[in-house]
């Protein structure tokens, strides 16, 4: 796991041209097309038929180079689906609810998000249970229950966010989302397909390490369901 001051020098020394790739692909590249946006796609989840974006060209496999910290770059109304796992809390908490009205104003009317990552309800669950054995042992072996929890939340400082149903739930009502529905990995879905869902993982069925938030753009004139 690379050092997060390591990734600040990256991010400090980068920020400028990856500003400058995002404004390119929004003005030229995207060129009024209707898309499909997988963000931090990694290493290993490229997405074909979608836009896979990272803001590490180095060892990731991406379509577009972009600091999502600082909004998508994509324009208006142009984006059918918007697909995260495991990467929105990597961003500072303060960018969320930023990151939640990018995803609306990029969004067709009619578009959907589904976004998730490490589920704190459930571990708070298992932390009062005494239940070491829930937590893996990522990035850190660690003995005690309470080690683990701490482990699982902060993953040595990556994590600059907590997600909770309570809170993802606020952060996409007041982006303008409605009929917001909390789904199992791997397997629960309303608006996505089967090569999303591959690329998900979950042991745990009754108590998922991951939560999953699925919601929608209403059409003009349209009710929430």
């Amino acid at each position: 796991m690379i050092h997060r001051s390591t990734k600040a020098l990256y991010y400090a020394l980068l920020s400028a041209p990856m500003r400058i790739n995002s404004f390119l692909y929004r003005q030229i590249r995207q060129n009024g097309r209707r898309i499909k946006a997988h963000l931090g796609c990694g290493q290993k989840n490229y997405l074909p038929g979608w836009i896979n974006v990272d803001a590490n060209f180095l060892t990731a496999k991406i379509d577009l180079w972009a600091n999502i910290e600082h909004g998508l770059p994509f324009t208006d109304d142009s984006v059918e689906r918007i697909y995260s796992f495991h990467f929105i809390e990597h961003l500072p908490d303060q960018a969320l609810a930023l990151h939640f009205r990018e995803m609306f104003r990029a969004l067709v009317p009619g578009g959907v998000i589904r976004v998730g990552g490490p589920n704190i309800d459930n571990a708070c669950v298992k932390l009062l249970q005494d239940y070491a054995r829930w937590f893996p042992d990522f990035p850190d072996a660690r003995t005690s229950v309470g080690g683990k929890f701490a482990n699982f939340v902060f993953c040595r400082n990556e994590h600059l966010t907590a997600l909770t149903k309570s809170y993802l739930q606020e952060l996409a009502s007041d982006a303008g989302f409605t009929d917001i529905h909390f789904c199992a990995p791997v397997r629960e879905t309303l608006y996505f397909d089967e090569d999303v869902l591959r690329i998900e993982y979950e042991d745990d069925q009754e108590y998922p390490h991951s939560i999953l938030i699925e919601a929608r753009k209403t059409e003009p004139g349209e009710t929430s369901q």
